[in-house]
């Protein structure tokens, strides 16, 4: 299993940081980072939290919860599904129908550009 640690090195690395480009977004030194990194040392929540937005992946991601890097990070998009999961079902399928179809249409028609 992938530790918090080894989760920020790969997104830092992906993001093309260096530890010490990483320390000085977040205003502390990368010898903190390297501690991070090397799981002697877990940040706060408000610092998971900046490291996870610096490095476009989720506080989730980082621990463990999910296991993609690049889930769903777009708040308003976050609000339309919470909006549509509060509806009764009836009402979700329609909408639901209606946008599997409306991206079908745009796929196809990206693949025909």
């Amino acid at each position: 299993m992938d530790t918090f640690g080894k989760k920020l090195r790969e997104c830092r690395e992906v993001k093309g940081l260096s530890q010490k480009e990483l320390a000085k977004l977040l205003v502390t030194s990368y010898s903190v980072i390297g501690k991070y990194e090397r799981d002697e040392m877990l940040p706060s929540i408000e610092a998971a939290k900046k490291i996870a937005k610096l490095v476009d992946t989720t506080v989730g991601y980082l621990l463990g919860e999910v296991k993609e890097m690049d889930v769903l990070k777009d708040t308003a998009m976050l609000k339309r599904l919470n909006d549509l999961s509060a509806l009764k079902d009836e009402d979700k399928e329609h909408i639901l129908y209606t946008i599997d179809h409306l991206l079908a249409s745009v796929k196809t028609q990206a693949a025909y550009k």
